[in-house]
């Protein structure tokens, strides 16, 4: 039963946070560029990192830094990845958290850092620090939505929720912002996703609340198939609510993980409505699997599938390329007893192909802004959901632009 209500607000819904987005000139004039998150005391973090070997700066610091389960503060920067950049980087990443705990009067080793845009361009140091300065200024206990525009690179709209639940009969928010259109792929992609609670959380429970909430989020959208080298996730509770710390025995924990990852659900889908020249939303299940991991493997298979979701932006009713996505995914397929439908439309069935009547009435499905795949394999029992989009004529113009 879902016990908690959706509320307004991101990154300063839950209290003892302050956020704000500033113009640091880094890549972009006249927009914002640099966000901060700040807690008022040192908070319970837990994070997730990418699983590319190839890491950026930022990502090797705050693996470095998380381990302590405390932190106070993240700063953001948008438009330069500080990725591939060496021990040069790697300074300059320290030099970053330095630089934020000096504005801010605080622990350098509690501050975080992420950033976020081109791949080998090094930071412009002397505008990060005139920026974090400006930023420090700037923090305001309203100022999560000015955060949530300053991490956007080629996103069209800010991503953010909030949810609120009574634990110990205490009013609980957890809320968030992210940003991520492209180089999206499961187990995490080309996104920074930023989440805070007023909740008090033991730091394991907490760590292994967000993996559970990542797990059936971020690392069930696809855009494109490609993962990045700066993925983060994190958490960060603060504890005024004046709960009794959350953990695995306390009577009202699994509705916190609920709650937890419908916040990270709902910022997850807001990527994929905004991928990168995105005109389709597209969740795509798969059912009847003879496990849960056959069931992921095709679903992924099918959401990367370039074939696929080009016919899903030309509304093309190609359900045989989704059979053959499913057919190359690694899962257990056999074809006579599969099953596809879009929308409530079944295009194959055991065998038996839809027929033009049927084609068009799928046709009218794909016509939606949002519409579902469902693959029933008939096997077993395992099932697996992804979020996925289409590919468009403006996903390649964007790509084929992108550095320049």
């Amino acid at each position: 039963m879902k016990n908690f209500t959706t509320i307004e607000g991101g990154v300063t819904a839950a209290k003892g946070f302050k956020a704000c987005g500033v113009e640091a000139g880094i890549k972009y004039q006249n927009r914002r560029d640099l966000s901060m998150v700040v807690a008022d005391q040192p908070a319970t973090i837990a994070a997730v990192y990418t699983t590319n070997k190839v890491a950026a700066a930022p990502v090797q610091i705050d693996r470095e830094r998380t381990v302590s389960g405390k932190a106070q503060a993240v700063v953001i920067n948008s438009g330069c990845a500080n990725a591939c950049t060496g021990e040069t980087g790697l300074k300059n990443a320290r030099e970053m958290a330095r630089l934020a705990g000096e504005a801010l009067g605080i622990d350098e080793t509690l501050v975080l850092v992420c950033s976020t845009g081109v791949i080998g361009v090094n930071l412009p140091m002397e505008r990060i620090a005139s920026g974090v300065k400006l930023a420090a200024g700037a923090l305001s206990p309203t100022g999560g939505n000015d955060a949530a525009h300053a991490i956007m690179t080629t996103d069209t709209v800010d991503k953010q929720t909030a949810v609120t639940l009574e634990i110990d009969n205490k009013r609980v928010c957890i809320g968030g912002m992210c940003k991520g259109s492209g180089m999206i792929e499961p187990n995490m992609a080309t996104m920074l996703g930023f989440v805070t609670t007023d909740a008090a959380v033991d730091a394991k429970a907490l760590d292994q609340a967000l993996r559970v909430a990542a797990n059936k989020s971020f690392n069930r959208v696809v855009v494109d198939g490609d993962m990045s080298t700066n993925d983060t996730v994190m958490v960060f509770a603060s504890g005024v609510a004046g709960n009794v710390t959350l953990n695995e025995k306390h009577p009202q924990w699994q509705d916190f993980v609920d709650a937890l990852t419908t916040v990270c659900i709902e910022l997850g889908k807001k990527m994929v409505m905004d991928g990168e020249g995105a005109t389709k939303f597209v969740t795509v299940r798969v059912k009847g699997a003879l496990t849960d991991s056959d069931a992921q493997k095709a679903a992924r298979a099918i959401s990367k599938s370039a074939l696929v979701k080009t016919s899903w932006f030309g509304l093309d009713p190609n359900w045989g390329r989704v059979i053959a996505a499913t057919g190359y995914s690694g899962a257990q397929v056999d074809d006579q007893k599969a099953q596809i439908y879009y929308g409530d439309i079944c295009a194959y069935d055991q065998g038996r192909v839809a027929d033009k009547g049927l084609l068009k009435a799928m046709q009218d499905v794909m016509r939606n802004r949002a519409f579902d795949v469902t693959v029933n394999l008939n096997l077993g029992s395992g099932e697996d959901t992804v979020y996925t989009c289409d590919f468009s004529y403006d996903y390649v113009k964007i790509n084929a632009e992108y550095t320049t």
